[in-house]
Formats: C-alpha cells, sequence, structure tokens
C-alpha cells in the first residue's frame, strides 16, 4: 500500500464519493422518495405515460400536449428496425444471453448512423443530434427486446403498429396481440419507476465513455454491458430464478434457513441508496397486485408476501424495485432472460440524459488508484539507454 494512502482513505465502489451534480434525478432523504426533475417518481407513474417521462428526462420539464404530440410522432416513426439490424441479431445464436443481443443490436444501430462525427462534443454531435440519437434508440429497442423473444420462442417477427402508444406497442410486438389496459397500464408504470437512478453503476460508465468524447451508441453500449451484471440490472432475473426455486409459500422458511445457512445473497432485497426502503416498491407492488388480480394468480403474492415478511424480519432488509417487477414481467407473458432487456428499453432514456448532461460540462473522468503490487524491481542484466536514463532524470513538473 502506497505510504500516502491510508486504508480508511479508499472508497471502494465509490462509495459516499460525489464526482459531479446532476438535475436529472435524486432520491430526497427527507421524503425518501426518487425525484425526476424533481417529480415524485411515483406520482409520475400514477399520472403520465412513458413518452411524457422521457421527454421531462431530456428536457427537465414535462410536456406540452403539442410536445407531446411531436416526440410520439417521431418515436412512432423509428419504431422498425432496419433490416442489416435484424440480420445481426439473426447472426446470433439464439441461447445467446438476450443482453448480449440488445448490446449488439444497439451497435448495429449505431454503426448505421453516418451522419458526420459521432462524438457527443464534436460536429454531427451536437446537443440537438444527440437528443435526436436518444428518440431514436429509445423508439428502437422494444423492438429489438420483442424480437429476440419471439425468436428465441421459434415465433415469427411482429411488425410495430403506429396507432397505439409506447407501452402497448411494446406489448403488442412481443405477444402478437393488443393487451389488456389494465396489462398495458401496470407494463407503463414499470417502464417509469425503471427509467433513472442518478449516478448508479451503468449510467456512470455512460458517462466515463462520455467523458472521453466518446460517442452516444458507444456510451449506451457501455452502459447495457454494466447493467448485465446481477449486482445491477440482472437482479430481477434473479428474483424469479428463486421463486421458481422455492416454489410455493409453504416451503420459503426452510428454503431460506439454508439460503441463510449458506452465505447466500436473496436478490431483490436491500438499495446502497434507500436505508427506510425503495421509494420505488409501492407503487410497482400496487401494479403487480392488479396483475396477480387479472390473471387470478394468488399463489404468486402469497410467495411474494411470504419471502418478504420472513427475510425482513430475520435480515431487516426491504426489497428494491426488481423483487416486485420479476413477478410483473412473469406474469405478463415475458421471459425471465428478457426481464434486464425490458430494463434497457426504461433506463435508455435516463442514460441518453445523462450523456447530454455530461457533454454539456464535461471533464474527462479518470480517478485515481492506491497501488499495493511489488516494489520497485528491475530484469536482471538489463541496461537503461542513454534516453531512458535522461528521462529517469527529468526533474518532476510543478502542480
Amino acid at each position: 500500500m502506497s505510504d500516502e494512502i491510508k486504508p480508511e482513505d479508499i472508497k471502494k465502489g465509490l462509495a459516499g464519493v460525489v464526482v459531479d451534480y446532476t438535475a436529472v434525478s435524486k432520491v430526497n432523504p427527507e421524503t425518501n422518495s426518487l425525484l425526476y426533475r424533481g417529480y415524485p417518481v411515483q406520482e409520475l407513474a400514477a399520472t403520465q405515460p412513458f413518452e411524457a417521462v422521457a421527454y421531462l428526462l431530456w428536457n427537465g420539464e414535462l410536456p406540452t400536449a403539442e410536445q407531446l404530440a411531436e416526440l410520439r410522432k417521431v418515436e412512432r416513426e423509428n419504431r422498425p428496425l432496419a433490416d442489416n439490424v435484424k440480420a445481426v441479431i439473426d447472426l446470433l445464436p439464439t441461447d445467446a444471453h438476450p443482453m448480449d443481443e440488445v448490446r449488439t443490436a444497439v451497435s448495429a444501430i449505431g454503426a448505421n448512423d453516418t451522419s458526420g462525427a459521432k462524438s457527443v462534443m464534436e460536429a454531427g454531435g451536437t446537443a440537438e443530434d444527440n437528443l435526436a440519437r436518444s428518440i431514436r434508440l429509445y423508439a428502437a429497442l422494444p423492438a429489438i427486446v420483442a424480437y429476440g423473444q419471439r425468436r428465441r420462442r421459434g415465433e415469427e417477427v411482429v411488425e410495430p403498429r403506429d396507432d397505439l402508444d409506447y407501452a402497448a406497442n411494446f406489448l403488442w410486438m412481443t405477444f402478437g396481440e393488443e393487451a389488456d389496459p389494465l396489462v398495458v397500464d401496470a407494463f407503463n408504470r414499470s417502464m417509469i419507476l425503471y427509467a433513472e437512478h442518478s449516478f448508479n453503476a451503468s449510467t456512470f460508465t455512460a458517462r466515463v465513455v462520455t467523458s472521453t468524447m466518446s460517442d452516444l451508441y458507444s456510451a449506451i453500449t457501455a452502459a447495457i454491458g454494466a447493467l448485465k451484471g446481477p449486482l445491477h440490472g440482472g437482479a430481477n432475473e434473479a428474483v424469479l430464478h428463486v421463486f421458481d426455486e422455492i416454489g410455493s409459500a409453504e416451503n420459503v422458511k426452510p428454503w431460506l434457513d439454508k439460503a441463510l445457512a449458506e452465505k447466500r445473497k436473496i436478490m431483490g432485497f436491500g438499495h446502497r441508496v434507500y436505508k427506510r426502503g425503495d421509494s420505488r416498491v409501492p407503487t410497482m407492488k400496487d401494479a403487480l397486485d392488479s396483475l396477480v388480480e387479472h390473471y387470478d394468480r394468488q399463489d404468486v403474492l402469497e410467495l411474494y408476501t411470504a419471502l418478504e415478511s420472513e427475510f425482513v424480519e430475520r435480515k431487516g432488509i426491504y426489497p428494491n424495485l426488481d423483487y416486485p417487477s420479476g413477478p410483473a414481467y412473469n406474469l405478463i407473458g415475458f421471459d425471465t432472460l428478457t426481464f434486464t432487456p425490458l430494463f434497457v428499453a426504461s433506463r435508455v432514456t435516463g442514460w441518453s440524459a445523462h450523456v447530454l448532461e455530461q457533454a454539456a460540462s464535461n471533464a474527462l473522468i479518470r480517478p485515481l488508484s492506491a497501488y499495493n503490487g511489488p516494489d520497485e524491481r528491475h530484469i536482471e542484466g538489463y541496461v537503461a539507454t542513454e534516453t531512458e536514463k535522461e528521462a529517469l532524470e527529468r526533474p518532476e513538473e510543478s502542480a
């Protein structure tokens, strides 16, 4: 360990480190509410279509009726996938993880964009250009996710419709039939709840890439890679695996006894930011309750309640958003492997808002590290050149 750095100076995982300002979102410690541009997310989920929330994240204010209509027009025009993007997806094995599929498709969309330089801060990368790219990715991702699930099931692709809003069209492309309004509402709420969460791992990844003056597509592709991890976006998949493993409510206690004895991490519980429980959970739990009633699946609610009660009683750790969203997506009909791609389709709005914000006031993100490897050592018999000796003897530059 470096003599200048003490162990207590190391902030593993950057815990507690404030690296920049953001106006996109925050958790209000007084109300424990997640705020998007100042609005509590539960209020947005209860009153707004996802398109309006996307507009809010990108522009700072909720849209007027005219602004919402224009965004919807542009989004619907950009729903279909280009033939070469479909071809790239078709080249991938059907047993590849869907997040690999989504990441590759987004790269292909970026490669299709040949409208000049794509750096987020150079010609062709103005804020207006990158907002347009953000909308195009937002519009295309439902088709990518739906195409992937149908391809893995051996089903024909369902083309988008321009007479349905974002959430209803997403479900139409995935399942080939119009969803009940109750289901559309539950799905719309989930998309809003997942859209943004400040400097989480994937968002910070996008900002790091943007800080290098790379392009928006590279930033989003990198964010998708970060979201794939089970400690981040992959947690909602893990919740369903836990439910499948337990089976029914009466198995919760023995299953949890064994899981805790084995020191397993129980996914769907706990959060780095929230200390009094994830503020998004009640809204998503209400959506789950409506789906349970709609599909007549009280067994799902019984298992959900039993595991939550038992875990909170034993560990004092509360559910996060992934806990109710996993079973909700399962009831709607999404494959478990599709859950994290759904997260991408939502979070691309928050990611791109942060890309725009980072580019508007950029500084290269380059933290330091404390070295704890071997002291300097040398190769036996090596003789430095005169140029190397001069460089080694050069005085340090003043700060």
